[in-house]
Parts: C-alpha cells; sequence; structure tokens
C-alpha cells in the first residue's frame, strides 16, 4: 500500500497520496469524506500533462498540509526549473491553494491541470464496490464544476471554484499560464460539501458550528482543547510526545452529530469516523483524569439512542446500548443496519461502568440521577436478552445473519475467536472478557443505587449477583491444567482454550480470584504473549497466530491499557511499568501517534514495530492510550472527595510531572520519579 496522508476535522477528512493527489483505491480509501460520504473520488494535479512528485510534505498540524513538488522523479542530481507548492486546509469542505514557481531567469508558459471527480461512494460501498442505485450529475457553470448525486430524498453535491480563471470541463480545470522570471502563479481551489436535509438546506447549517469553519476557528477551537488538558512535565520525550500528538489527535477527532448537534469523539481514520459504543467508552474512560467534560455529550448521547425494541435487522434489544452509527446512503435506505446498529455484547456493561467511573472522578451526581434509567434498562440487559442460554453469562449471535457482525466483541472479526488448535467454536459464544465488563457493572450499579439513586435494596440485589457471577466465572473459565482463563466458552458451555490477551481485561474489571491474579500476570508477560513492543492480542503457540493478523497476533495500544491498568489494580506495577514502557517505547517510531495495532512481532527479530498496512491513524483509543498510561504511572485512584497520588514510574523514565488535574477535588497535581535499578532489586 502506498505511504498516505491525512487531515481532519471531526465530520470531514481527506485521504491522498504523498503527492496530494486523490484516486479510487480499493485497499484503503482515499478521497474527500464527510459524515460517511466520498465528496471527491478523484483530485489529480498535472503540470504539462505530468504527474508530480513529493519533495517534503508538511503535516504536523492535523487540520492543514503542505506539499512540495517536482516534475517527474526527483534525484540527487535534479536541476527542476520549477516546482510546485500545494498548501491545503480543511473544514466542512477544503481549501488548496496552488503555487507554481519559475526558478529560472526566462519568461516560462505552462499548463495546469486539476482533474476532479465525485463518486459519493458510502464508506461501505467503498468496501464492498456496488452500482450506484441513484443518478449523478455534472453541471459547468461560468466559475464553477458542480458535482452531484440523488438518490429519492438522499441528496449530496460537490461544488469546486477557482480564484483564477480556468477552463472548466466535466472531468476538471485547466490553467494556461504564463509567469515572469524567478515568478510565481497561484489559485485558490475551493471545495464545498453539501448534504441537502428535508428544506432543500445544508442539514449541518443547523449544528452549532454551521457545519464549516476558517483554518484560524479550528487553530482556535484545538487551542482551546489542548489548554484545558493537565500539564505534564517529564524526563522522557516520548512520553511528552505521545502526551502533545494524543491531545491534539483527540481534539481533531471530534464531530457534531447531525441528529443531535452534539460534539462527540469519533472512533478513527478513515473507517471509523462516527460514534461507536464500544470505542467511544473506552475513549472516556481513558482521557476521564484529564478532560472530564468530554464524557457527558458521549453517556447522553447513548442513552438517547438505546435499544428500545426488538429489531432483527439492527441487533437491538431494549436496554441494549448501540454499536455504531451511520448517516450514509446504505444506512439510510435500511441496505446497512447502522442506523443504529447494535451488534456489541460489551458496549452495555461498558455504559455503566463509565457513568459510575465519571461520577467517581467529578461528583456529577445530577447526570448519574438523569441517566438513571438508562443505566437499570442496561444492567436488566445484562440479565435477560445479554443472557441468551439462561446460564448467568452474556452471550452473542447476531440476529441478522446477513448483515450483522459475527463476532460481537471487541476482537470483532470472523476469526478472532478460536480454540488453542485454531478451530472456531460454534455460536452462540460467550467471552471472557465480557463476563467481567458485567461483573464490574453490576458492582458499579450497585455504588450508584445506594449512593445516588437511594435504593439499598436494589444495591444489595447488584451485589449478590456479581459475587455469584465471580464465583460462577471461575469455576467455569479457568483452565487448571493451562493456568489462565479460557478466550471464551462456546455454545455447549465448553472453555474455547485460547491464550489471548482478553485476559488482561479481566484483571481490570476484578473477576480474577486474588489467588490467580500472580498467574495471569505472568502469563501477560510472557514471550508467549509479550513480543516486547506490547501484549499481542494471541499467544505465538497458538493456532491461528499471526504476527500481522488483524485480532490473531498484533499489538493493539488500547488493549495494552487496559491491560496495564488491569495489572497496576492488582498490585502488579512493575509488570504493568513494562507494559507502559514498551507502548511509549513504540511510539517513537510513529511519530508518537500510536496506531490502532502494529505486527506481533518480537522485539529483538524488529528492532522497531512494524506497521500493521490497514491500521486506523489516528484512532480515538489509541490516542487515548498514553493518556491512561500516565494514570497507571502516577497511581491516580479518586477516592470521595480525594485523589489518591501513588506512582510508580518505570526505571529509566525520571520525572513525570501533571499539573491541574481537574475533578471533584478541584485542581491537583501529581509527581512520580522512576525508581534506579537498585530500587528494583531490592523490592
Amino acid at each position: 500500500m502506498k505511504e498516505l496522508v491525512s487531515i481532519l476535522d471531526g465530520n470531514t477528512f481527506l485521504v491522498s497520496d504523498r503527492r496530494g493527489d486523490i484516486e479510487p483505491s480499493l485497499d484503503f480509501p482515499t478521497g474527500l469524506f464527510t459524515f460517511d460520504t466520498r465528496f471527491l473520488s478523484a483530485w489529480l494535479l498535472l503540470l504539462d500533462g505530468q504527474r508530480l512528485s513529493a519533495l517534503s510534505i508538511d503535516d504536523a498540524e492535523s487540520y492543514r498540509t503542505r506539499y512540495f513538488l517536482v516534475p517527474g522523479e526527483p534525484t540527487h542530481f535534479l536541476d527542476t526549473k520549477v516546482s510546485v507548492i500545494r498548501s491545503r486546509a480543511i473544514g466542512g469542505g477544503f481549501d488548496e491553494e496552488l503555487t507554481v514557481l519559475n526558478h529560472s531567469g526566462q519568461e516560462a508558459t505552462f499548463t495546469v491541470r486539476v482533474e476532479m471527480a465525485a463518486d459519493f461512494g458510502d464508506l461501505f460501498e467503498i468496501k464492498d464496490p456496488q452500482r450506484k442505485k441513484g443518478h449523478h450529475t455534472v453541471k459547468v457553470e461560468a466559475n464553477a464544476l458542480r458535482l452531484a448525486y440523488r438518490r429519492e430524498a438522499f441528496h449530496r453535491e460537490t461544488v469546486i471554484r477557482s480564484s483564477e480563471p480556468s477552463e472548466i470541463d466535466k472531468t476538471g480545470m485547466t490553467f494556461p499560464i504564463r509567469i515572469g522570471p524567478h515568478g510565481e502563479w497561484t489559485t485558490r481551489l475551493t471545495v464545498s460539501t453539501i448534504i441537502y436535509g428535508a428544506r432543500g438546506e445544508d442539514a449541518r447549517t443547523q449544528l452549532p458550528l454551521g457545519g464549516s469553519r476558517t483554518t484560524a476557528a479550528i487553530q482556535a477551537e484545538h487551542a482551546e482543547f489542548v489548554a484545558k488538558a493537565p500539564k505534564l512535565g517529564c524526563d522522557c520525550e516520548p512520553l511528552a510526545g505521545a502526551y502533545r500528538r494524543s491531545l491534539s489527535d483527540l481534539a481533531a477527532l471530534r464531530y457534531e452529530s447531525i441528529s443531535l448537534g452534539v460534539r462527540l469523539m469519533a472512533a478513527g481514520l478513515p473507517w471509523f469516523m462516527t460514534l461507536f459504543g464500544r470505542d467511544s467508552i473506552i475513549t472516556s474512560l481513558q482521557v476521564l483524569p484529564f478532560l472530564p467534560e468530554l464524557i457527558p455529550p458521549t453517556l447522553t448521547m447513548l442513552a438517547g439512542l438505546q435499544g428500545v425494541r426488538l429489531d432483527d435487522f439492527r441487533d437491538e434489544e431494549p436496554g441494549k446500548i448501540l454499536h455504531e452509527l451511520r448517516y450514509g446512503e446504505a444506512a439510510g435506505f435500511e441496505e446497512q443496519p447502522h442506523s443504529p446498529y447494535y451488534g456489541a455484547v460489551d458496549s452495555t456493561p461498558l455504559f455503566v461502568i463509565l457513568l459510575d467511573e465519571y461520577e467517581r472522578w467529578t461528583g456529577d451526581a445530577q447526570l448519574v440521577k438523569r441517566l438513571e434509567f438508562a443505566a437499570r434498562a442496561a444492567l436488566t440487559w445484562i440479565d435477560t436478552y445479554g443472557d441468551l442460554l439462561g446460564t448467568g453469562y452474556l452471550w452473542y449471535q447476531t440476529r441478522n445473519p446477513r448483515n450483522g457482525l459475527e463476532n460481537q466483541c471487541w476482537k470483532d472479526s470472523w476469526d478472532a475467536i478460536s480454540y488453542s488448535d485454531g478451530r472456531l467454536p460454534s455460536f452462540p459464544r460467550a467471552t471472557c472478557e465480557t463476563q467481567g465488563y458485567a461483573y464490574d457493572a453490576k458492582l458499579r450499579g450497585a455504588r450508584l443505587a445506594r449512593q445516588v439513586w437511594n435504593d439499598p435494596q436494589y444495591a444489595e440485589r447488584l451485589e449478590r449477583e456479581a459475587a455469584e457471577l465471580k464465583e460462577r466465572f471461575n469455576r467455569d473459565f479457568w483452565l487448571p491444567e493451562k493456568e489462565y482463563y479460557a478466550l471464551a466458552l462456546d455454545a455447549d458451555g465448553r472453555p474455547v482454550d485460547a491464550l489471548s490477551s482478553n485476559i488482561g481485561h479481566l484483571l481490570w474489571s476484578g473477576i480474577v480470584d486474588e489467588s490467580r491474579a500472580p498467574r495471569v500476570a505472568e502469563q501477560l508477560l510472557n514471550p508467549r504473549l509479550f513480543s516486547g513492543w506490547g501484549v499481542r492480542t494471541l499467544a505465538d503457540d497458538q493456532g491461528r497466530y499471526n504476527p500481522i493478523g488483524y485480532h490473531v497476533g498484533t499489538v493493539w495500544p488500547f488493549d495494552n491499557s487496559i491491560i496495564a491498568w488491569g495489572l497496576w489494580k492488582y498490585g502488579f506495577r512493575a509488570e504493568a511499568g513494562r507494559i507502559c514502557e514498551a507502548m511509549l517505547a513504540a511510539s517513537r517510531y510513529f511519530d508518537g501517534r500510536l496506531p490502532e495495532a502494529f505486527a506481533g512481532y518480537e522485539r529483538d527479530l524488529t528492532e522497531y514495530p512494524v506497521q500493521y498496512p490497514t491500521a486506523c491513524s489516528p484512532q480515538a483509543w489509541s490516542a487515548g492510550t498514553p493518556l491512561l498510561l500516565l494514570r497507571v504511572m502516577l497511581g491516580l485512584e479518586p477516592q470521595g472527595e480525594h485523589l489518591i497520588i501513588d506512582p510508580y514510574v518505570p526505571p529509566g523514565m525520571g520525572r513525570v510531572e501533571l499539573l491541574d488535574i481537574p475533578g471533584r477535588w478541584g485542581r491537583v497535581d501529581a509527581l512520580g520519579r522512576s525508581r534506579t535499578r537498585e530500587d528494583e532489586s531490592s523490592q
């Protein structure tokens, strides 16, 4: 796959090659996208009929990029007489300033051509190409090219204008130009995207930000976002760089919901620029100690879209929290069930966990009271529709065999859940980490019932059910001969015995018996699972292990952040520190931006983390990973009206200082210093 460059601002993002060009691609979506529709599918720059090559790219900011280009192939002996600068910025649509520079002492003539097209492809269609059922039109106007697509009430439009005169045809714009000695020529191309609503106007005009913003407005908002976060001072440059990049990416990933007009966190570029239940909740847990104001819109939106009926097409059930919300043509015409889709077994207990963690951190009891009905409905779902077989566990099996997800846990690819020999179990399935989430949700629901909802009887019931679940789980999922927890149970209640990273989530939830926790920690840091760059999704001696398999051997940063948190909760501070060190070391090779996943090769084998070819980047829960690792290293834990600070900074990291940590206590500072090797050996 060619190296790609992206710019984004919430609802809108653009993916191009290193020249800034957009060409249709089946293996990775290039183009200009907003609300799940591609508004530009071709954007090719030609100079005198030639494609250009990149000398350098300035992409330090998420919402604007500059490309420095020359004709032909650049070499060390290149002495070109002309070069081109493409400066682009995004904000609803996008603007591109083209500058052609004549480096010779003679007047020169050139023909600049930009090929343009819009297929208005839905993201689902780009993954799985299908014939469009609507009607495309292309209209050449006096100073604009207007590309449109209509299918009944679904109406989208792309309008392209230039600041300089051009020859416009149905496939682009041509500029015959003349430049004096050592002179330059510039034009600004403006691409506007229009999402027509029922009243014939852009539906985004009703949003608080109006759907389109200037570069200055985006820059100011990003700066304000970063300024609100605690200030980090540290001796570890990878940590400092990852923290800066995470805040920048989280700012860029916020988007406005058309339906409710609130700011939410998109899951990741390019495939997941929308609200996800699981991803949004886990990202919220990661960023809560830093930017708690991001959490209420997410909780409120998820509660507002909570399932209320049985709908096989959408995998919807009463009380269930959604998996994914889409705005494109496929969802609008119910060719895909994502309007919204509820095919996730874990988002519902995670919703209760986030609600409790938010109140523990902020003291915002009003939101907990407002969402009491939603939380109770979620807890009820766990014991009813979630328990498909009536065995006291959370199971999943799609109601929609045609369009639904087979695996509805976080490892949702088709081959992610397997026996140790590689066989796939039957459905329904009950994955281990989901039982941990259910256990934690019941305990947290009990705390809210007792302290906020004034219902001690409900609290006692939930606590009793949690204790019974923990006992049952440790009986049925533990594999005594292997000394780890099974990945899942199959439809007959037999253990699916693969060794996976999921056991680290069990530590985070607290469902692991204290006597077994040391062995779980050992398994996680054993070379079978731990690559040196992080914990693999699947151990390297399992039947389906593949170091570049999506969920069967890669390393996922978010997964490792949850595992580190779980190790910390059980007192395995040094082990948690090893994961923190590995993740931060890996971040250096990604310019501070941890991707969705990277290959599970041994650290000694590759000496650097190998990229996974189609990983989302930036991705919200990967951007949130350095923040959660900071919480783990500084030992931050709310307790009543106070914040407990109990640092354990891994050896070699030096000083870590986090100032102005927000919460119900106001704002406090935390300081930790890494222990020396002598300190470690004396423990």
